[in-house]
């Protein structure tokens, strides 16, 4: 090859470099509608946290966090799901630990464990009061605490109403006998009223019979009138001392029985539909070791304490031995005789949103769907559903916050895309925190 046909090659060479570094150069410019097709327009943004709340335009949280871009065809509207329904697949749902339990018919029942305290029995307590005025002689029994039996002599008082009393029962006493031989009727009759009513008089100012045995046998008047004990049990309070002067208004003594007790104990506000009167009770004493006493749930009150939000129920026991001493505190258990028969599910299956109760329904291999129900009594981790489920479905019991989350995004976006609604909805001051940053 000779030196001008080298010269030829060369140039024709040089002009390909220089036409391909042309076209290199101009293809931006000469293709501008590729670039503008695959350019995506976020539709709208919405909150980090809050799916439901979006702007137009873009915009910041209180917590300067960017609002997310939500761009057309991110297979949201694509995907043939019910709005709210989420898929995912078996590797993301083993990863984020999805579990789910299936929705089953069962029998509740309840235990309501508390803590009561040992009071008397109301029914048994004696509050004795004289019938008369007077000053108080002697007291036979003069310390609390200390055990007495019916009909047991406690004091003894001068009244001069009593000495009055007995003396007008003596005159009758000896107007009968001087006229029990008249052959006029009516006469005997009336002695006889008057002796009555004499007698009646001195057993209403409870007059022991004794002496009135012996006030009718030797006619001798006492001075002193001794007051009984009117039931057994024990002392719990002495109102007058020897020489005080006493009135009906006096109370000289308080008795209490203990062979019954009353325990009041507290319950909680969604415990009160579980129990009912005439539940068994059982309960332990830190004071009697090893013991378990049994009794009955007698009576629940019909208010709230305003301080502690629970309910006050009356709880009855035998006492034999009198171990069980009043304002002892003691570990109650409330066996509740109500049983609920119903569909059950985990506790922790329910999303509360305060304002509704939901759960997440497995719908087919990963698919889940949020569903309202409404719920009723729980117990032990359990709860009833009353409506919203059937038996046999299955429920997300771990994880289904995250889904939930999903779901509710998916329902928003969805929203903003029905036909007919605008896909960018105006700026709602009342939805953005903050004033929108704009971004170039």
């Amino acid at each position: 090859m000779n030196k001008k046909s080298l010269a030829m090659v060369a140039f024709l060479f040089g002009v390909a470099i220089s036409i391909g570094i042309w076209f290199a150069n101009q293809q931006p410019e000469s293709s501008p509608a590729v670039d503008s097709s695959t350019t995506k327009i976020p539709l709208f943004y919405r909150h980090p946290m809050n799916p439901s709340v979006t702007s137009p335009i873009p915009a910041k949280d209180k917590m300067g966090m960017d609002y997310v871009p939500v761009y057309a065809g991110n297979g949201t509207e694509k995907s043939g799901l019910p709005p709210g329904q989420v898929k995912i697949d078996p590797v993301t749902t083993q990863n984020i630990g999805v579990r789910t339990t299936a929705v089953k018919k069962d029998i509740l029942s309840h235990v309501v464990r508390t803590v009561g305290r040992v009071d008397y029995d109301d029914e048994r307590i004696v509050r004795l009061h004289p019938k008369v005025e007077g000053w108080v002689e002697t007291l036979f029994v003069d310390k609390t605490a200390e055990h007495v039996k019916r009909d047991q002599e406690l004091l003894s008082i001068y009244s001069p109403q009593l000495v009055v009393s007995q003396q007008e029962y003596i005159l009758a006493l000896n107007n009968r006998a001087s006229l029990a031989k008249s052959p006029i009727e009516d006469i005997r009759r009336g002695a006889e009223e008057l002796l009555s009513s004499s007698r009646e008089r001195l057993r209403l100012l409870d007059v022991p019979e004794h002496q009135l045995h012996d006030l009718e046998r030797h006619h001798n008047i006492h001075k002193n009138l001794h007051i009984h004990s009117p039931a057994s049990g024990i002392v719990v309070n002495i109102g007058a001392r020897e020489g005080q002067y006493v009135t009906p208004a006096t109370e000289i003594y308080m008795i209490a029985d203990l062979s019954t007790v009353w325990v009041y104990a507290d319950i909680y506000e969604n415990e009160l539909p579980w129990v009912k009167t005439g539940d068994l009770v059982e309960m332990q004493l830190a004071g009697v070791p090893g013991r378990i006493f049994s009794g009955h749930l007698a009576f629940i009150f019909p208010y709230a304490e305003a301080e502690t939000r629970t309910i006050k129920v009356r709880l009855n026991f035998n006492n034999p031995g009198l171990l069980l001493k009043p304002d002892m505190f003691a570990d109650v258990t409330i066996y509740a005789s109500k049983q609920e028969s119903a569909l059950v599910i985990p506790s922790e299956a329910v999303i509360r949103s305060g304002v509704r109760n939901k759960v997440l329904v497995v719908r087919g291999p990963g698919k889940f769907e949020p569903r309202t129900i409404t719920t009723g009594l729980s117990t032990d981790g359990r709860i009833t559903v009353t409506q919203g489920l059937r038996e046999g479905e299955e429920v997300v019991i771990s994880s289904q916050f995250l889904i939930d989350s999903e779901s509710r995004l998916r329902e928003a976006t969805a929203k903003m895309l029905e036909p007919g609604l605008q896909a960018i909805e105006p700026l709602n001051p009342l939805q953005i925190e903050e004033a929108p940053h704009h971004h170039d």
